[in-house]
């Protein structure tokens, strides 16, 4: 009997990541849920039920992602949502808080893909999100621009070095999806208005939209795809990003 296909969904406790896991699971994969979060992704692993697992990582930590794919064993997926945001003009830029979204969003993905290259079997999936952010700027938002926009590069470097083995290597971009990330943002009022009014299909994506992505990338219906960025933001690539500073601004009454 050959062992089940399984997927690590690193940033599995809400959000993209767990609709991700979710996808996967329907799709027959075994699921090992991952997340700094410990609490939260013990809660999702047990809706999930068996014989899915969870594990905690930071994947700022090198060990502590090295431990975490020791634990999980061959895999044939890995998906990848970690990632966070600030919020600051560049003159006002505390370089810590510049480094601390970095750390997160892109040297957290090398790391996953340094363990990724060694654990997935011949033939698998990694993916990670990256962002609309990666290709529109965003006035206030150069730390996370910065870091989705080397993501995309490093998509192509991961590609590029594990097609030998037949390992597949894909980013998603979506836009504004309404997740426990975007929730301070959506607070703000003005805000989704603006992302929708300037998202030509007129409406916020879900994290289902995204899993639907994961799902397709993972699979060997997209066996010929490497190194791709997959946008999925309802056309908002096609138009202006929001003015996040200034409806902060007019929320603070400067």
């Amino acid at each position: 009997m050959t062992d089940p296909r399984t997927a690590l969904v690193i940033g599995g406790a809400s959000g993209i990541g767990w609709a991700s896991a979710k996808a996967l699971a329907a799709d027959g994969y075994r699921i090992v849920l991952a997340d700094v979060n410990a609490d939260g992704v013990a809660a999702r692993a047990a809706e999930l039920g068996e014989p899915h697992g969870s594990a905690t990582v930071d994947v700022t930590d090198e060990d502590s992602v090295a431990a975490l794919f020791d634990g999980a064993g061959d895999l044939d997926v890995v998906v990848t949502t970690a990632g966070f945001s600030n919020m600051s003009l560049i003159v006002d830029m505390p370089v810590d808080q510049f480094r601390a979204v970095l750390d997160v969003c892109l040297t957290g993905s090398l790391i996953v893909a340094k363990y990724a290259g060694r654990h997935l079997r011949d033939g698998g999936a990694l993916l990670w999100i990256s962002s609309l952010n990666g290709r529109q700027p965003a006035a206030g938002m150069s730390a996370y621009c910065s870091a989705k926009a080397g993501l995309s590069m490093l998509t192509q470097v991961a590609a590029m070095e594990l097609a030998a083995r037949g390992i597949r290597v894909n980013a998603i971009a979506p836009g504004f999806v309404h997740t426990p990330l975007t929730e301070g943002a959506a607070m703000v009022p003005g805000v989704v208005d603006d992302y929708i009014g300037n998202t030509v299909l007129g409406r916020a994506g879900t994290p289902e939209d995204v899993a639907d992505a994961v799902t397709f990338l993972a699979s060997d219906r997209a066996s010929w795809i490497t190194g791709e960025v997959l946008d999925i933001n309802g056309g908002a690539h096609m138009l202006r990003y929001p003015d996040l500073i200034g409806h902060v601004n007019r929320l603070m009454g400067s």
